[in-house]
């Protein structure tokens, strides 16, 4: 089994800032089992290395910084692999960069990862791209943090339905909790990648703006019917 792997996609304008004022951590989508090394030519990977570099221009520009996390394996298989993976990279963010906001970023799989250590203290909230969430997610992770989530309605891999339950369990404990309908769109974010990306990178600046804004927890949930183009 090979270690975890931390890779900065850090802009120019990121490291014109002189340090990050914030951290974005992508999390690739994975399967429901699986022991395989992740390898360079995984497809989760690859795309999740794709939007690494797509929102790290524009959030560069807000003085992010964006990590992409590679898991020791393909598989969930349970869960506390990959979150041991997750908190691994959030404990080294920590010590690089001291006590920045951290947004996890996930897409599959790694929005699945994401809500389960959203209690890190380093993190300020999710974003989850066709994420796989289920009744059995937990919500209290989410606790004084920000929410966003995009689902295309033609997702045959993971469940618009189910995030839309998760979004409205979340407002409970959430700060604020939205769900981004992408209409026609599918799980692997290939068709419609610029309308993803954007949804992606303004998702990320909101719960960015969330963190330092909101003084106290609305619990707003709510579906944003724009693709995002």
């Amino acid at each position: 089994m090979t270690d975890p792997l931390l890779t900065p996609y850090d802009s120019a304008a990121a490291a014109s800032h002189g340090g990050l004022r914030s951290v974005v951590l992508v999390l690739h989508g994975g399967k429901p089992r699986s022991q395989q090394v992740v390898g360079g030519r995984s497809a989760s990977l690859r795309r999740a290395a794709w939007l690494a570099r797509a929102v790290a221009p524009r959030l560069g520009e807000a003085g992010a910084g964006v990590r992409l996390l590679r898991y020791r394996e393909r598989g969930w298989n349970g869960g506390t692999d990959r979150t041991d993976d997750a908190r691994w990279a959030l404990d080294l963010v920590r010590a690089e960069h001291g006590d920045v906001p951290v947004v996890l970023l996930g897409h599959s799989m790694g929005a699945r990862v994401a809500v389960h250590v959203a209690d890190h203290p380093s993190v300020r909230g999710v974003v989850g791209l066709a994420p796989w969430w289920s009744g059995q997610d937990p919500v209290h992770t989410l606790a004084g943090r920000t929410l966003r989530a995009a689902h295309g309605r033609r997702d045959r891999i993971t469940s618009f339905r189910e995030t839309t339950a998760y979004v409205a369990r979340a407002a409970a404990v959430a700060d604020s909790a939205r769900l981004r309908d992408m209409g026609a769109l599918g799980h692997y974010m290939l068709t419609g990648a610029s309308a993803w990306h954007s949804v992606a990178t303004e998702s990320v600046l909101e719960v960015l703006g969330d963190a330092s804004d909101r003084p106290g927890r609305s619990g707003h949930a709510g579906t944003d019917g724009r693709t995002g183009g």
